[in-house]
């Protein structure tokens, strides 16, 4: 059974543009067009040009008015949690208490770790303590910690966040240390690069890792790479350059296990075994070159949510009507 919640949601997560106009006039159509959060990508030293997370999101935040902001996921152990609870306590409060903390361990890129002194087998203990450190900080005044990485007494972070507690914090990842930190710590868990199957069985881990903690608004959701076409093969080659560009690494193999690829139909049928298995939300990043992002969310919007929704979205004057493709 899935966690219990309300609508499936979905989110975008947008590409860099080189040009800042470009990026803010995405995600202020993103807004128009009827999407739950917009989302970013995190890293310090990555494959491609990526602006930093928490910046990028307050330009978004300043650009909208309703959609929320989220970190998919936010490399907090390659950042002090006591500057990381000063940004993020500032964000939430300027956007109005919109921010979704997404948080990960990373490690892909070992590069990033060397960068900022960290040892990377100490990530996954170092998000651990760090969350217990936001937490203390977001909430207590003041606040003291004593942990194996990062000790204080008396400190406190102000203004608050505007939303109680904090902001949610979903753990990122796929591992069972990951899933067994969503159940303990987390308020979601989004993931990325499984299939529905094993989504359905790392939700039932989190279940049981909860060991009795209530998990009432927990929300489950998932990166998803989608990338809409005239066919399956088409979409596919798109999907693949793409990504194997961003990660530099052969995503040819992959694309048929986890990719969200093809036509409408295709694609919703995708997204729908994802919510069988107990997914509520949706991060959509569509895999595509830098310039046709903008035909892909508003095909997102107009071909894949009113799937999921009562009332159909208008096309936008620019869009490809349904059924017609870009030439």
């Amino acid at each position: 059974m899935p966690f219990p919640g309300e609508r499936v949601r979905f989110g975008a997560n947008l590409a860099p543009h080189a040009d800042p106009a470009e990026q803010f006039a995405l995600a202020g159509r993103s807004e128009a067009l009827g999407f739950d959060a917009l989302w970013c990508g995190d890293h310090i030293v990555f494959n491609i040009p990526l602006y930093e997370s928490l910046t990028l999101l307050s330009f978004y935040a300043a650009h909208t008015k309703r959609i929320r902001v989220g970190t998919c996921v936010y490399l907090l152990a390659l950042r002090h949690p006591t500057v990381a609870a000063k940004t993020t306590a500032t964000l939430d409060a300027l956007s109005g208490g919109r921010l979704i903390f997404g948080v990960g361990v990373g490690g892909e890129i070992p590069k990033e770790f060397e960068a900022v002194g960290v040892p990377r087998n100490e990530r996954g203990a170092r998000v651990t303590e760090g969350i217990e450190v936001l937490r203390a900080l977001w909430t207590q005044t003041p606040a003291s910690f004593s942990g194996r990485f990062f000790k204080f007494e008396g400190v406190n972070i102000d203004p608050k966040p505007v939303q109680p507690g904090g902001p949610p914090i979903w753990i990122g990842g796929r591992s069972d240390a990951a899933l067994q930190r969503a159940a303990r710590l987390g308020n979601g868990w989004v993931s990325y690069v499984v299939t529905a199957d094993r989504y359905r069985q790392s939700v039932e881990k989190i279940r049981t890792a909860a060991a009795g903690r209530s998990l009432d608004g927990f929300e489950t959701a998932h990166l998803t790479f989608i990338t809409i076409g005239k066919d399956y093969e088409t979409a596919k080659a798109a999907w693949v350059k793409r990504l194997s560009t961003r990660y530099n690494q052969d995503f040819g193999p992959l694309a048929d296990r986890y990719g969200f690829i093809g036509t409408p139909a295709q694609c919703i049928e995708q997204i729908e075994r994802f919510i069988d298995a107990g997914c509520r939300y949706f991060v959509l990043n569509a895999i595509c070159e830098v310039p046709d992002e903008a035909e892909q969310l508003e095909r997102l919007a107009s071909d894949i949510l009113p799937h999921f929704r009562k009332t159909p979205l208008t096309p936008h004057p620019t869009s490809p009507q349904r059924g017609e493709e870009k030439r």
